[in-house]
This record gives C-alpha cells, sequence and structure tokens, in this order.
C-alpha cells in the first residue's frame, strides 16, 4: 500500500497559566511522535486518558497547530499550506466525534447537518439537498424520510450515524474517528464499527481510530500504536501489538483486557504509582517510575522508538 500520511517528529505542548511570578510551564501532550498511515488502512490509537492520542488525531486534521514537526498529506506539509489550500483540502479529511450528541447542532434538521460540508464548497439547491441528504442516510443505515428531524429525536447510535454520514458526504479519503463507539452500549458499538469497515471497504477510506476499548481497537484496526505520556511507546501490526506486547507499558495495558471465561487463568499487571507530570517529565524513560523491570540507563536515557522486527517499532531499553 502506498503512505497516504507521514508525521515527522510532531510535538504540542500547551502553556499552563500560574502567577505572575510562576515559572511557565507546558503540558507536553504530543512530544516528538513520528509514524505513517497508507492507504485504505486503519491505524488505532490506544493507551490511557490523557496520553495525547486525541491532540494527535486533531493535529493531524490541522485542528490545531502544532509546537513543531510535519505532517504530510498525500506528500504536502499541511502545516505550510495557505488558508485557501487547507479549505480545499479538508474535503479529502474529516472527523468523527466522541459525544454524538455535542458534535450536532441541535437547532439544524438532519439534512443540513449532514449535506452542510457540501454547501461550503458548492450551491445546492433544496431538492438536491434533500435528495442528497437522503441518499446519505440510505448509506449509514437510517430511513431517508427522517431527514427532517432535529438530533435529540434520535438515539445515541442514530445520533452518530448521522455523524458518520456528515463526515462522508465530501467522500473524503481520511477520517480520524476520535472515540466514536465509547459513549455506545456494547450492542450498538458492534453495529456503528461493522458500518465503519464497508464504508471502508465501498469508499476507500483510511482510518485514525482512537479508542479506550482495547477489544475495538483489535476487531478494527490494521495496525496499532501505544501511546503513553505524550510519546509513541509500541507500533505494529495488530497481531504484533497483541500478541508481541514487546514492551512493559504494553504488557501492562493488555493484562487488564477482561475475559469472559472464568476457568482462564492470567497474572494482571499493577502499575503501583502514578503516572508522571506531564509539566515535568522525566529526562529518561517516561514509563520508568512505573516500570517493574526498569535498570539504571532507564532513568537517564530516554529510548529511542526503533525498529525491532520489520514494521515492529519499540521505545524500550530492554528490547
Amino acid at each position: 500500500m502506498s503512505e497516504l500520511i507521514r508525521v515527522e517528529n510532531l510535538k504540542k505542548y500547551f502553556p499552563v497559566k500560574g502567577g505572575m511570578f510562576e515559572e511557565k510551564r507546558f503540558v507536553h501532550a504530543v512530544d516528538n511522535v513520528s509514524f505513517t498511515v497508507d492507504r485504505g488502512e486503519t491505524l488505532g490509537f490506544v493507551g490511557e486518558s490523557g496520553c495525547g492520542k486525541s491532540t494527535c488525531g486533531r493535529l493531524l486534521l490541522r485542528l490545531l497547530e502544532p509546537t513543531s514537526g510535519k505532517v504530510f498529506f498525500e506528500g504536502k506539509d499541511i502545516f505550510e499550506l495557505s488558508s485557501n489550500e487547507m479549505r480545499e483540502l479538508r474535503r479529502s479529511m474529516q472527523i468523527v466525534f466522541q459525544d454524538p450528541m455535542a458534535c450536532l447542532n441541535p437547532r439544524m434538521r438532519v439534512k443540513d447537518i449532514v449535506t452542510e460540508p457540501i454547501t461550503c464548497f458548492e450551491k445546492l439547491s433544496e431538492k438536491d439537498k434533500n435528495e442528497k441528504a437522503m441518499e446519505l442516510m440510505r448509506i449509514v443505515g437510517l430511513s431517508p424520510e427522517m431527514i427532517n428531524r432535529y438530533p435529540h429525536e434520535f438515539s445515541g447510535g442514530q445520533r452518530q450515524r448521522i455523524g458518520i454520514a456528515r463526515a462522508i458526504s465530501n467522500r473524503p479519503k481520511f477520517i480520524v474517528c476520535d472515540e466514536p463507539v465509547s459513549a455506545l452500549d456494547v450492542s450498538v458499538q458492534s453495529q456503528i464499527l461493522n458500518l465503519l469497515q464497508d464504508l471502508q471497504d465501498e469508499y476507500a477510506l483510511t482510518y485514525v481510530f482512537i479508542a479506550h476499548g482495547l477489544n475495538v481497537i483489535k476487531h478494527i484496526s490494521t495496525r496499532i500504536a501505544v501511546m503513553y505520556l505524550g510519546s509513541i511507546v509500541e507500533i505494529g501490526t495488530r497481531d504484533e501489538v497483541f500478541q508481541g506486547r514487546l514492551h512493559p507499558y504494553t504488557q501492562a495495558l493488555f493484562s487488564a483486557i477482561p475475559i469472559p471465561d472464568p476457568t482462564v487463568e492470567r497474572s494482571r499487571i499493577l502499575l503501583k504509582t502514578d503516572i508522571a507530570n506531564p509539566t515535568n517529565i522525566p529526562k529518561g524513560c517516561r514509563f520508568a517510575s512505573r516500570c517493574w523491570c526498569k535498570k539504571p540507563i532507564c532513568d537517564e536515557v530516554a529510548p529511542e522508538l526503533k525498529e525491532v522486527q520489520p514494521g515492529h517499532f519499540c521505545a524500550c531499553h530492554l528490547i
């Protein structure tokens, strides 16, 4: 597969407000992250809350400006594009948000919501708008007759389908799915995941899928990136990460997956200390304070993300 997105040394620091005489501090939300996304694949991002997954997703769409670093979309650095060039590029990239109610305007009818991205680039008559809205509703599995309803008249799963319909209205090449199923019931989650996979096959979409649920990530991802405190600690194919689990944090994270079989015995890896302060990043390994097998070098030198096996990268001195 050919490369669609390439990220190089991406950083995003948020300033922390303090007193007049306090030293200026920054939250290292995304810190020196590099990776690629191939056309047609799904790169899943997983990690605990606050590790920088959503910030990274927003940087890929230039919804946030970076502190430093580059994001190349089809060979073009999106942070170097003018406002007009970026506006045109936005037809090719979209986002599906986590909260299906908060991301929909409660004062707009569904037909206006799902066709709004199209009307930003071309004029639609009322007849064309209705026809386009009805077509999008059919694609995401909703009744076309619902186009004149308001968001509050739908269930959570239906609202997320509306959000997906809006995202695909301009036939984009790339979509960031920012925890799109975390607010839904388990039975509805599977329906939304299957819908996303069907749309990916039909329209050759490329996803960056952000989630907390490891089983969700396993179901939909082609490759998986594990983030910890703003950095990627391991990245590889789904099978490599789930079965290999090279980094100690990956091992601890995946040991928390519940297994619905009481006869299966396994050992949980419990992390006894808190995560490091994101405004005061350790000079060595970010996971060293919680790692049960660290060495003296781990407190002194930050490990680089190195290729351990073809396509499988890990940032750990022990590997």
